[in-house]
């Protein structure tokens, strides 16, 4: 197994730290909303780190091209679900729920639309869109604001939401070509 696949387990089991510091919060223990910043901060910068050395360092491998998406929707989505779930969290530290539902159907569609790939033409490959890493990107900086207690959440939950839906669109599109 080499580095950037490794990077990729690491970002993994990142989740249940981030999501017990999350269950741990209260208002009196406000330290712990850092730590679940700092680790989800960690996440972002091994996605970033396992993609370099990936590409740089040609370690791309068929377990990376899994590992990695696997990755990025552990770290955001435990994330994401936590914020909204959580009952003992403050409200400014809360995730609407239509903002889960988005990213969630965006995911399972692109999950699904795989599946079709692979049981129609034998194939797996589905290649990230620019407009899926910016998604990604955004979705990432909703979860910091929000952990740093910034002033712009309801502007990013609207504008990440926003191209959420227009990569749901895009791989669509690109998944209707694909089955010609």
């Amino acid at each position: 197994m080499n580095l950037a696949n490794k990077i990729s387990i690491f970002r993994i089991l990142l989740v249940p730290g981030i999501v017990a510091s999350l269950l741990y919060y209260h208002p009196d223990r406000d330290w712990m909303r850092f730590i679940t910043l700092s680790l989800f901060l960690v996440g972002i910068l091994s996605d970033a780190l396992d993609g370099y050395i990936a590409r740089h360092h040609h370690q791309q491998t068929d377990l990376g091209t899994i590992l990695d998406p696997i990755a990025d929707k552990c770290l955001i989505l435990s994330t994401l679900i936590s914020c909204a779930a959580i009952h003992g969290l403050p409200g400014w530290m809360r995730i609407p729920a239509w903002f889960n539902v988005v990213v969630i159907s965006r995911d399972a569609l692109l999950v699904a639309g795989s599946i079709v790939l692979f049981a129609t033409k034998s194939r797996w490959s589905v290649t990230p869109s620019w407009l899926g890493k910016w998604t990604t990107a955004a979705q990432m900086l909703v979860i910091a604001a929000v952990l740093l207690h910034l002033p712009m959440k309801d502007p990013l939950l609207a504008a990440a939401a926003l191209l959420t839906g227009c990569s749901a669109a895009g791989y669509i599109r690109s998944g209707i070509r694909a089955l010609g």
